[in-house]
């Protein structure tokens, strides 16, 4: 899909990108992560050339970008900024359409594709939020707008250049799945650019790191978890939480074990309701003391197969359990997640509701 090969950007004797190879897969979304000044932002810019490389060629579905009318290569990328660069005098609604607009859509598909993208990305009510002006917007919907202008004209690309950088902890987080769950949704190929080592684990396929202008180690987060190229590398990932930070590239589907249904003296169980969905647990606590201690099941450590292995760690060390239960999208039963299994290497899932 996209493809620099010897990308290099001088600024007098200094490289702000120096000999980068790099190819990002259509449909994938790739987090540039590394320290200020690394580069990475200034890469990004030479893909839609806002800043033109030194030397070096970049290529989108095998055509060299020089060879596009500018303004219709960037009209094939959506470009999303930390400061949204809405405009203050226009609404939600306008600002939205902006590109459709330049593109002579006719008003009914510039309204229609308006009020998709605020669906998908929880502007709504809509009728309330489309006449709203910037001023009128929270940092977070004003992000939900940039990100819903980038994509009203349906570009092939979305760059994103630290584009929750400036928001608060809480929608950080929210924005962060909100993109994730959108890319998968319409297979984007979507190049993300960050200095924050955790946003780039929970948001990338694949992660390239740039350091000194240079790309130093570019593959999926759980390969550069495990097998770092260098000390930077190991450094930047951060030593101290790693055991976390791989249990958050880790799904509960991976770990799924056989749950037990059958009372036992020597170990937990489950108790199920008549649609087999979990109701008490009887054991399980982590003190060892409270063998047939009885927990109440609530929704709010049941665990799904998609759960990361690190927010089922969270779950059970909150509420004091060496296991949660795993269900379906009905809330039935199909197996547990333990802190046991948590230790060993990840097995495939496996539908696991036994007697034993």
């Amino acid at each position: 899909m996209i493809h620099c090969q010897q990308l290099s950007r001088r600024y007098g004797n200094r490289f702000a990108v120096q000999s980068v190879d790099l190819h990002v897969a259509e449909a994938e979304l790739v987090v540039l992560v590394g320290p200020s000044g690394c580069g990475k932002s200034t890469l990004l810019k030479m893909i839609n050339r806002l800043i033109e490389p030194s030397s070096g060629d970049i290529s989108v579905d095998g055509q060299k970008i020089t060879a596009i009318a500018l303004t219709e290569l960037r009209r094939q990328m959506g470009y999303v900024i930390q400061s949204t660069g809405l405009f203050p005098h226009w609404n939600v609604a306008n600002n939205i359409a902006t590109v459709p607009k330049l593109l002579g859509w006719s008003n009914e598909q510039i309204n229609r594709r308006t009020e998709e993208l605020m669906q998908t990305l929880g502007l709504t009510p809509i009728t309330q939020f489309k006449h709203k002006y910037p001023h009128e917007l929270s940092g977070g919907q004003a992000q939900r707008v940039g990100v819903a202008r980038a994509l009203a004209a349906d570009p092939k690309v979305l760059l994103m250049d630290e584009p929750f950088a400036a928001l608060d902890p809480i929608t950080r987080a929210a924005l962060q799945v909100e993109v994730r769950r959108l890319q998968q949704q319409t297979q984007k190929t979507v190049i993300f650019v960050t200095h924050d080592m955790d946003e780039a684990l929970v948001m990338a396929d694949k992660i390239a790191i740039m350091q000194n202008g240079k790309l130093i180690q570019f593959g999926k987060p759980i390969d550069l978890l495990i097998n770092p190229v260098n000390d930077f590398v190991r450094t930047f990932i951060g030593q101290s939480d790693l055991g976390l930070k791989l249990l958050s590239q880790r799904q509960v589907a991976q770990y799924v074990h056989a749950a037990s249904i059958t009372a036992c003296e020597t170990r937990h169980y489950w108790q199920l309701d008549s649609q087999q969905r979990p109701q008490r647990l009887i054991g399980g606590k982590l003190d060892p003391e409270q063998r047939q201690y009885v927990t109440t099941v609530n929704a709010e450590w049941l665990a799904v197969p998609t759960m990361s292995m690190k927010e089922a760690l969270s779950r059970m060390v909150w509420y004091r359990v060496s296991v949660l239960p795993v269900v379906n999208e009905h809330g039935v039963l199909i197996g547990e997640v333990s802190l046991r299994a948590m230790m060993q290497p990840p097995a495939h899932a496996q539908s696991a509701v036994g007697t034993t």
